[in-house]
C-alpha cells in the first residue's frame, strides 16, 4: 500500500497545484490516476503489471532493476516482470494534456515499444543468416536496426547487450572480413560502429574479431583517410588486445598498423581515439614478444617527442596512459638514448610526480628510475637533470606519503643515487607541492 508520507506528499502537490503559489494565477490540477504511484508525477509511458496495478515505465523499471520482484503497491508476489503497455491510460493522458494546452500542459509523445529479448533474438538469428550467404546489404540493413535500437534506449541497450549481441556481429564481421574488403567496406563499417556501443566485448565476440583477417580489416581501416572508420577501428581493437594479448603479436607485425595508430596520436580525431592508441601501443611496447623491435620503431617515428608534448599540458587519463607508454620505451636502450636527448624529459616526468594519480607517479618513478639507473654517460647528466628540478625532494615526499612497495623500492634506489651527486646543483618549485593531499 502506499505509505502515510507519500499519501500527505501526494496531497500537498495536488493542494499547491490546485490554489497555486501565493499570489499568482491558479494552476491546473493533475488527476489522481494520471499520476505515477512512485514518482507521484504524470505518467509519460505508463505500464501495468500482472497485479493490475498501473505505473510510469521508468520508475516501475528502476524498481524491478533494483532486485524487487513485487508490485510496490500491493506487495503481491508478480507473475511476469515483464511490464505491458497501457495504452487507454496513455491515449487518456494525451487528451488531457491537449484540452489543457492553453494552460502550458505539452502533450507527452507516444512512446516506443521497447524492444524484446523475442525481437532482438529474431534480428540476430537472420544476421547470422546473412552474413553466412555473404549477402552486404541484407545483414547491413539488418546491423542498422540493432544499432537505431541501441542508441533509443539504456533499456534497449541492455536488452541488446544481455542476449550476445556482440557474438553474432563479430561473428559476421569476421566472415565478411575474409572476403574483398572494398565491396564489403561498408557492412564492415555498420558493424563496427554498433560494437562500440556493447563494450565490454565478451570473449567469443574478441576470439572472433582477434582472427588475422578481422585484425587485418581494422588495420585497413585505420589507415584509410574516413575518421568515422578509423575512430571505430582503434575502439574495437583496444578491446580486443586488452582482452586477449596474445592478438598483440599479430596486429604488431601486421604492415601499416604502428604507423597507423602513431597518425592517431599525432593527429587527433577525438579523446577517446587517443586514448584507445595510446593503450594498443602500450600493449605492444609492453607485452609484444618483439618489443624491443616495435619500440625501435615507435622511437623512429618520434613517439618520444610526442608524448613529451602530450604530458606537458592534457588531462589525467591521457597523463597516465602517455607515461605508460613512455615507461615501456625507457625498457630498451634505444628508447633510454631518445628520452635522454629530449631537454623536456626530465622536467616533465619529475613533474607529474605527485600532481596526477597514483598510477601517474608510479610511472613517473619507474621511468625516472630507469633513466639515471641505466645511465653509461661519465657526467651523468639526467641524474644532474633530475637533481636540478626536484627530483629528490618530490622522492622524499613521495616516501613519506606512501606508496605501492614496488614504486617505494624504486623511490629509495633513486634517493641513493641522487644523493651521490647532491654536490650538484639544486632547485626546486615548490608550487609543485601545492596539490599533494597530506596523510593527517
Amino acid at each position: 500500500m502506499i505509505s502515510s508520507w507519500r499519501r500527505r506528499r501526494a496531497a500537498r502537490r495536488a493542494a499547491k497545484e490546485l490554489h497555486g503559489e501565493e499570489g499568482g494565477d491558479m494552476e491546473l490540477t493533475i488527476p489522481n490516476h494520471f499520476r505515477c504511484p512512485i514518482s507521484l508525477d504524470l505518467m509519460k509511458d505508463p505500464v501495468t503489471l500482472s497485479t493490475g496495478i498501473t505505473y510510469d515505465r521508468e520508475s516501475i523499471e528502476r524498481w524491478i532493476e533494483t532486485g524487487n520482484s513485487t508490485c510496490p503497491i500491493t506487495n503481491q508476489v508478480l507473475r511476469s516482470l515483464e511490464p505491458i503497455p497501457n495504452h487507454t491510460i496513455r491515449k487518456m493522458i494525451q487528451g488531457w494534456c491537449v484540452e489543457n494546452g492553453s494552460h502550458g500542459i505539452e502533450r507527452i509523445p507516444t512512446p516506443r515499444i521497447p524492444a524484446s529479448s523475442m525481437e532482438v533474438l529474431e534480428i540476430l538469428s537472420r544476421i547470422a543468416t546473412t552474413s553466412k550467404r555473404e549477402d552486404r546489404i541484407g545483414c547491413r540493413n539488418l546491423v542498422s536496426k540493432i544499432k537505431a535500437l541501441a542508441k533509443e534506449s539504456e533499456r534497449n541497450k541492455r536488452c541488446i547487450v544481455t542476449n550476445g549481441t556482440d557474438s553474432v556481429l563479430s561473428a559476421a564481421f569476421e566472415v565478411f572480413s575474409k572476403a574483398c574488403l572494398d565491396e564489403n567496406a561498408v557492412v564492415l563499417e555498420e558493424i563496427l560502429s554498433t560494437l562500440t556501443l556493447l563494450f565490454p566485448l565478451n570473449g567469443e565476440a574478441v576470439s572472433h574479431l582477434g582472427s588475422n583477417s578481422s585484425l587485418h580489416c581494422m588495420v585497413w581501416f585505420l589507415k584509410s583517410g574516413d575518421l568515422s572508420r578509423r575512430r571505430n577501428a582503434v575502439l574495437v581493437l583496444k578491446e580486443v588486445v586488452s582482452s586477449d594479448q596474445r592478438k598483440v603479436n599479430v596486429l604488431s607485425e601486421i604492415e601499416g598498423a604502428k604507423e597507423s595508430l602513431f597518425k592517431l596520436i599525432k593527429e587527433p580525431i577525438c579523446p577517446a581515439s587517443t586514448k584507445a592508441s595510446l593503450m594498443v601501443i602500450y600493449q605492444m611496447v609492453t607485452s609484444s614478444s618483439s618489443n624491443e623491435r616495435i619500440i625501435a620503431k615507435f622511437v623512429e617515428m618520434g613517439l618520444v617527442s610526442l608524448l613529451l608534448e602530450i604530458l606537458v599540458d592534457n588531462e589525467k587519463s591521457v597523463c597516465e596512459k602517455s607515461l605508460g607508454v613512455l615507461d615501456g620505451i625507457c625498457s630498451t636502450e634505444n628508447g633510454r638514448e631518445k628520452a635522454y636527448s629530449n631537454a623536456l624529459t626530465m622536467p616533465v616526468v619529475v613533474k607529474k610526480l605527485l600532481r596526477i594519480s597514483d598510477l601517474a607517479t608510479e610511472f613517473s618513478v619507474s621511468i625516472l628510475w630507469k633513466l639515471c639507473k641505466n645511465e653509461k654517460r661519465e657526467e651523468k647528466t639526467a641524474l644532474a637533470e633530475a637533481l636540478q628540478v626536484g627530483a629528490f625532494q618530490k622522492l622524499l615526499v613521495l616516501l613519506q606519503v606512501g606508496c605501492v612497495e614496488k614504486t617505494k623500492e624504486k623511490a629509495t634506489e633513486l634517493l641513493k643515487l641522487l644523493n651521490l651527486n647532491r654536490d650538484r646543483l639544486e632547485c626546486i618549485e615548490s608550487m609543485d607541492f601545492k596539490y599533494l593531499k597530506r596523510p593527517f
